[in-house]
């Protein structure tokens, strides 16, 4: 066990440094970029109006060192109204060289490197101190649902490929990595396989029909308009929008199948007796109670995500109309059709964990009589 969290944690070591390295050389730029720095003294700071709207706002003139880059060691002054900061505190500026030369800056984020490290560090020594080898696989799970997503999904989207058939090929690929890898090459996770890629087809056909029906632009985001500049309109943002759903509820699926599998597993070998049909039966059960929570779930997870449109619809009074809105309506969708999905990864599952880990009566009695 020691041996895996060194492991980890050296790959861990190593990651933040190259991580480190890497910014200070591909953010900087000679006329434009973005500068790590340091809050070297607070000018000025208070509260001021904003023109137009009967609301105050915070603000501080803050002096900054440079940490980086050929003007390493410079102290250049900075307007902030973004996020209070303290002396000492490190953040990203955006520079600018105008043609006429003049200079820019421009408040961009804290850096939040350091905590966000150790964060994930404390998340890895967790899992491995609680899950431990089981811990350990599914890290390497985890890590290899990344890679297909940063190095197969997202550039072949941005290269134009039909975003729906990139989804789903990623999901296959992202399934057997995480089932195979966690649980191991077995008859229960090839039937915990095998029911969540049915149901993902059948969860996408709804998903289409679905964005179809209701008429979705896929452009109900900042990031999906900004996106579709920058790319020069060759995303199918209504593709892409459907590839999002099925990759959404992917890891939800992957629990109710695997949960759905154990349990028939389990039933089989504390009561060998049972028939198929009861064993079907009393995972089902089991199966039902599992949904329940899921779905639940989803929805509050989705419901925290949008948190800021909600509370913008609560203010605005809740209507049809509010609710006819694509940015909205999208989320609806989007819960409504995950939850279909997996309620229909229970039964669908469930029948086939029995077919493949439930010995038929019938023959296994067949082979008793031929075999006296």
């Amino acid at each position: 066990m020691k041996k895996y969290i060194l492991m980890f944690f050296t790959m861990f070591l190593c990651l933040f440094a190259f991580s480190l390295s890497a910014d200070a050389v591909d953010l900087y730029q000679e006329d434009h970029g973005t500068w790590n720095t340091k809050v070297v003294e607070i000018i000025e700071q208070g509260e001021r109006d904003i023109p137009g709207f009967d609301i105050d706002t915070f603000y501080q003139i803050i002096d900054a060192e440079i940490l980086e880059g050929t003007r390493k060691g410079e102290i250049i002054t900075i307007n902030n109204d973004f996020v209070r900061l303290e002396k000492g505190d490190k953040f990203f500026v955006n520079y600018l060289l105008n043609p006429d030369g003049s200079e820019v800056y421009s408040m961009s984020e804290p850096d939040r490197r350091i905590p966000l490290y150790f964060f994930i560090g404390l998340f890895v020594l967790v899992i491995l101190f609680f899950g431990k080898f089981q811990g350990l696989r599914s890290l390497l799970s985890l890590a290899g649902s990344f890679f297909v997503i940063i190095f197969f999904l997202l550039p072949n989207i941005l290269n134009g490929a039909n975003p729906v058939v990139i989804s789903v090929i990623a999901s296959t690929v992202i399934l057997v990595l995480a089932i195979y890898l966690t649980h191991g090459v077995n008859k229960k996770s090839t039937s915990a396989l095998l029911g969540t890629i049915i149901t993902i087809f059948f969860t996408g056909i709804l998903a289409s029909v679905a964005v179809n029906v209701c008429k979705f632009s896929g452009f109900a985001s900042d990031e999906s308009v900004y996106l579709n500049i920058v790319t020069g309109g060759q995303i199918n943002f209504n593709g892409l929008l459907l590839g999002a759903i099925i990759i959404g509820v992917l890891g939800i699926l992957d629990d109710i199948a695997i949960t759905q599998a154990s349990a028939v597993k389990e039933l089989h070998g504390a009561a060998p007796h049972l028939s198929r049909k009861d064993i079907y039966r009393k995972s089902l059960r089991i199966g039902r109670e599992h949904v329940g929570a899921l779905v639940n779930t989803l929805a509050l997870a989705y419901a925290g995500a949008a948190m800021p449109l909600l509370l913008l619809v609560y203010s605005s009074g809740f209507t049809s109309m509010i609710l006819n809105k694509e940015i909205f309506a999208t989320e609806v969708i989007r819960t409504i059709v995950g939850s279909i999905g997996l309620i229909l990864a229970v039964p669908i599952t469930t029948l086939i964990a029995v077919l493949m880990l439930v010995k038929n009566k019938a023959v296994e009695k067949e082979g008793v009589k031929n075999s006296s």
